[in-house]
């Protein structure tokens, strides 16, 4: 029941013991602040791993050819593996039911001139499923299709910034580039989640830059897409299937670490979650840990306080306070105290989070956009509030059971 009398009462204790009451509320406040953000910034990293691999499609494999470490089947070490158009079609053909897709790459830097603007690019002349497999989206005209690989036709998909920088608000589509001392039509403008370095790409027709490259059928390397559903198990499986095929046609050793490297995106993806996910728990069993120092720091400050109103509670003992009626008094006032801090604590934490937000933070320390779920803030504090009932109950309940003549003896 509501009782005026009591407040004023709790009131009248805060106001008399600012420094008590201070020291009880810090103790909460400072408690859920690192607890939200501690686990703001585990959400962060978390957020970081996810934009990192979000970025491109995740079913995809990278496969690279190398040098070899180890002779096998006749040839010495230290031969260097390449890869061919021929290859392309010998993987469609042995796996064409896990496959969505299969694109080549060769990377190259050039020299890109429109009109009088310069400037180094990186081109990368690719199949039409690099649009599916980076998540290219398109601004304007279009990718490159089939046609253009099988034609090798000198057009280019440029990205936002190098639009940006040739042409200056000039319209790009339909224009002629100079890519290395060869003119490119430009038929398309892309952006890319990835930001400003992923939108300085140019692609071209890969079957154009071998042509241009004394009409060789060489490849860098070679992205292919399995069929999401075949799922993770299956993915590895066939991560496994290919190596073996791969290092079969291309006469590399099984125990070879190289020649052939397959880099399963979905796999690191995995990895790299349940790396985040094992870091998010060990801040947040860090802050927990804060929690029950804070906690445990509240029990203690009332434990003091009870002692300090010894007296006061055997003169309201012997006026004819109930046990009930002294342990709510005390209880309510730690309630009180605790709430009002505790909150103070998980706003500040969030306002702490929100302004630290910022590219600074991603860049210097792979932390993305710091937050909890105001529904966990929430949680939380309340379960500090109530822990900290349970810690004020012991010692109020102790106080209690004084008895008035012993309690008015004390000094």
């Amino acid at each position: 029941m509501f009782s005026i009398d009591t407040w004023w009462e709790i009131f009248k204790a805060i106001q008399k013991n600012k420094l008590r009451t201070f020291l009880t509320g810090f103790t909460v406040a400072l408690g859920i602040f690192i607890y939200v953000s501690l686990y703001g910034m585990g959400n962060g990293l978390n957020n970081t791993f996810m934009k990192f691999f979000g970025d491109d499609a995740t079913n995809i494999f990278r496969i690279y050819p190398s040098e070899t470490t180890l002779p096998y089947g006749g040839f010495k070490a230290k031969r260097q593996i390449e890869f061919k158009n021929d290859d392309l079609e010998q993987i469609t053909n042995q796996f064409a039911p896990l496959i969505d897709y299969v694109t080549p790459q060769i990377q190259r830097s050039a020299f890109v001139t429109f009109k009088e603007k310069s400037d180094n690019y990186t081109t990368r002349a690719v199949g039409p499923g690099m649009q599916f497999a980076e998540k290219t989206i398109m601004m304007k005209g279009r990718y490159l299709n089939a046609t253009d690989i099988r034609e090798r036709t000198k057009y280019a998909v440029i990205g936002r910034m190098v639009e940006k920088d040739l042409f200056q608000g000039r319209e790009s589509l339909g224009a002629y580039i100079d890519i290395g001392g060869s003119a490119f039509k430009v038929i398309g403008v892309f952006q890319d989640d990835g930001g400003d370095n992923e939108e300085r790409y140019i692609f071209i027709p890969f079957t154009t830059r071998q042509l241009i490259e004394g009409n060789n059928d060489k490849i860098d390397q070679i992205t292919l897409a399995f069929n999401e559903a075949i799922g993770y198990s299956g993915s590895m499986k066939f991560q496994r299937d290919l190596d073996t095929f791969l290092r079969k046609n291309k006469v590399v050793s099984p125990e070879d670490p190289r020649g052939i490297r397959i880099e399963n995106v979905a796999d690191n993806l995995k990895r790299n979650q349940q790396f985040a996910n094992v870091l998010k728990m060990i801040i947040s069993g860090i802050a927990f840990a804060v929690i029950i120092s804070g906690i445990l720091g509240i029990s203690n400050i009332m434990v003091f306080v009870v002692k300090e109103r010894t007296k006061e509670i055997g003169i309201r003992k012997a006026m004819g306070a109930t046990p009930k009626i002294i342990t709510g008094t005390i209880l309510l006032e730690s309630i009180f105290i605790t709430t009002i801090f505790g909150f103070i604590g998980m706003v500040l934490g969030i306002v702490t989070l929100n302004a630290i937000a910022g590219k600074v933070l991603e860049d210097d320390y792979f932390i993305t956009n710091p937050s909890i779920n105001a529904g966990t803030a929430i949680f939380v504090t309340i379960l500090l509030i109530l822990c900290g009932a349970v810690a004020a109950y012991l010692p109020a309940k102790r106080a209690a059971k004084i008895k008035p003549i012993v309690a008015l003896r004390d000094e």
